[in-house]
Formats: structure tokens, sequence, C-alpha cells
């Protein structure tokens, strides 16, 4: 298991840029399995779980070009639908989360998926219902084996039939798997409740350019016309939002001076305006975002009657969960006390603990909620070490970690590298003193 070795307290300077979307890609790189066609995908990030999922998209049959770095040709004209009931598919596809949507473009296409347990962060229970349940209403025989907690469905002989559904809840994944499983079915599907996220958004476009029939893309309201067959096409993942503000969390904590590069402003929602209610100063220059060094500190803005201020995570448009564990810990160096409301799962905030032990003030109240309580807290954080329980958790352990006073060590980085590409190199690009060992 890998390491980082971390001196913090030094101000970093210079540009970096986003790398491409992991919540995009996953859905993207699964939705080229409605094609025989090539399908070629640009500005994919070279991290753990985007390659896990390439690696299995190749041994179920995918051809796979890779052209420049960042950009590969995907062609599934030859898969091998029986690799879904092997032992190395359980073993393989139960190592990553995102393989779960891998169901929904197999069982329009090829009339069944199976899948085992997803692996992925142990930040609480993260149910699969709506997938099912949205393949059910489509007219797809589910089965679930208890002993060995493998999931499969089969369309009937006359293949999936559109219909109207009510999604149980705004799920991201489950809407992009419910998507790509309809575009093939026969009729009118309407999906409602349905997730917005830009991610889904992408995904909605590149199946349109692939000759899909969805209208209300960016609405919660999807309408999905049935086609017989869909072709190939070139596709562009957007820059990652996640890094985009642990990169503004960094920049207001080290005091440092950054240009975040090529942001995608129309996609960021409200993730620069939540870090601006913690008194972090961004500029938007074009399509970039300048954030300069906070020498001074930074002050949390309390609501207008004088409350402290709350923030929690929402479905979209509102503040993405993924962020929760950033902004916290951008949190403990403010001026001010923040609520951080964590709604979606209980176990995102349970790293708070190595926190603390850096000398930050937090107290958990419950599974879901923390106060950080910075009033008059202008003391560095110290150094320590510690290990990374989760993506999330560990980029922001991370963070801490640079502007902490001495020398950390995170350990269990594997969990950063899981989701952000060669971040010590970039990191290093920009100043700061990190080694992988």
């Amino acid at each position: 298991m890998g390491i980082f070795k971390i001196e913090g307290g030094t101000p970093l300077k210079g540009e970096i840029t986003p790398q491409g979307a992991k919540n995009e890609a996953l859905q993207i790189l699964c939705a080229v399995l409605l094609t025989g066609d090539k399908v070629k995908i640009n500005n994919i990030p070279d991290i753990i779980d985007i390659n896990k999922l390439i690696t299995l998209l190749g041994n179920l049959g995918v051809k796979i070009q890779r052209n420049e770095p960042g950009s590969i040709t995907f062609q599934a004209d030859e898969v091998n639908v029986g690799y879904l009931e092997t032992e190395a598919f359980k073993k393989e596809g139960g190592a990553l989360r995102g393989s779960i949507m891998i169901v929904g473009p197999l069982l329009a296409r090829f009339g069944k998926g199976y899948i085992p347990k997803p692996g992925g962060d142990k930040i609480g229970r993260r149910r699969l219902d709506t997938h099912f349940e949205g393949f059910i209403n489509l007219g797809a025989k589910f089965r679930y084996n208890r002993e060995d907690h493998f999931y499969g469905v089969e369309s009937p002989e006359e293949g999936l039939t559109g219909t109207d559904m009510l999604l149980d809840e705004a799920s991201v994944t489950g809407t992009a798997n419910i998507v790509m499983a309809a575009v093939l079915a026969k009729g009118k599907t309407t999906v409602y409740n349905a997730a917005c996220e830009p991610y889904l958004q992408q995904l909605c476009k590149m199946l349109n350019s692939m000759g899909a029939k969805i209208t209300g893309v960016g609405s919660n309201l999807l309408t999905i016309e049935g086609v017989e067959s869909l072709g190939g096409c070139e596709h562009r993942i957007l820059p990652d939002m996640i890094e985009i503000g642990s990169w503004i969390g960094l920049a207001a904590m080290t005091k440092s001076e950054i240009t975040i590069k090529n942001v995608s402003w129309e996609n960021l929602g409200l993730i620069p305006n939540t870090f601006r209610k913690l008194g972090i100063t961004i500029e938007k220059r074009n399509d970039d975002i300048y954030i300069p060094a906070h020498k001074d500190g930074y002050e949390v803005k309390t609501d207008i009657d004088g409350s402290i201020l709350t923030i929690a995570d929402a479905p979209w448009p509102g503040f993405t969960p993924d962020l929760l564990s950033i902004v916290l810990v951008v949190a403990t160096q403010a001026k001010g006390d923040v609520l951080i409301h964590q709604k979606m799962f209980e176990s995102r905030l349970f790293f708070v603990d190595k926190l603390i032990d850096m000398g930050a003030k937090i107290m958990l109240c419950d599974p879901h909620r923390a106060v950080v309580m910075g009033h008059n807290f202008e003391s560095q954080l110290k150094a320590t070490t510690m290990s990374s329980p989760d993506i999330r958790a560990g980029i922001s352990l991370l963070i801490a970690a640079l502007s902490a006073k001495g020398t950390s060590t995170i350990q269990n980085i594997e969990q950063i590298d899981r989701g952000y590409e060669r971040i010590d190199e970039r990191l290093r690009a920009i100043g700061a003193k990190i080694v992988r060992a």
C-alpha cells in the first residue's frame, strides 16, 4: 500500500487543469455497449476506477484502441455476454461501484445483464433498488441470489417495452441505467424524478448523437422514444467539478494564488457560491477560476438573520454531496462556525477524528451532521499520520496536510488514486512538497 509524505505550510502558485469527470466517464464508458459501431471518447481520466471499468469492457470483448492520452476508441461489435456468468466476472464486477451501469446497456441490446454486488466507497448504505425497479417497469424479469449477492435481469422474448415511471429517488446512476435500457425499448418511456446532474445530461446528449430520441434533458422529466439501434459517435467528457471544488478548497487553505483552467463554468452549479459563503474569493476569468492568496484568511458569511451558516447536500442543482468533505475541511480554517449536513450517506463524515487530531475544532453531532467551530481559530493544523478511508475524505485529508505545519503521512492512498489523476505530480508542479512512497 502506498503512502504520501507531505510537508505542509507552503503556499502554492500556478495553474492547474482539472481532469475529465470521473462520474461522467463511468456512465459514458458503459454506454459504448449499446452499439457495435465505433465510439470515440475524449478527456478520459487516467484513474484506478476508470481503468478498472475499461479492463472490464475489454474482458467482455469490447475492442479498445488507445489514441492520444485521454482518448480511446471503443467498438462493442463482438460482446461475450457469457462472461457475465463466470467467476472471473463476479470478482471483477464486484470491485467497482460503476460496474452497475453495464446492466442497462446489456439488457437493452442483448436481453440480459448480470452484476455482483458492486464495490466502491464505504460511506454508508448504497441501495440499488431504483436501478432494478426501473428495469422491471420496462418488462425485465429480476432475480437475486442472496448467497453471493448476485443480481440479474432478463428481458422477455418480445424485448423491453416503454412505460411511465416515477423513481423513488433521483439516483444519478439509477437514472443513467434506466435511460440506457429505455433507448432501445419499444415505444415511449417517461422517467419522472430523474436525476439531472451535468453527468446525466452529457450521457443523454451522447445517446442522442448516437441516434436516440431523448427529450427533457436537464430537467427531472425525461421522455425517451425507443429506437431500433444506435450508431457510433465522438464525445468529450466535461472537466471534473469535484476536482475543481477540491482545488478551490486547496487554494484557500494553503493561502495560495491558483488559477484553475477550463472549468466549464455553466456546469458548476452552486459550487462557486458555496465556497464564497465560506469567505473565499473566486473570480471568473473567461472559462477559468482565479483564486488570490488568502493571506489574511477567510471569514464565514452568516445567514441574513445572523444564524449559523448551514451547508447541506441535495440533488442537482443543489450542492453535490461529493464536495461536503472538502467544505468541512476548508471550514476548519475559516473565521466563523459552519454546520455541515450530509443527508445522503451515514458514514461519509466518519473521518473528522483525523482532523480533530490535527487540531481542528469539530463536533460530530450524529452520523449526518457536524459543526465546525472556526471562530477565532487562526492557528495552523498540525501534521500527523492518517489513513484515507474513501476518495473524498482522502483528498480532504491531503488538503489538510498541505496546509498543516510539519510533515504528515497519508496511508492507503490507493483510495485517492481511484479518483484523482497523478495528483502528486500535478501538485508538485505548483509547488507542493509531496512525495509518493
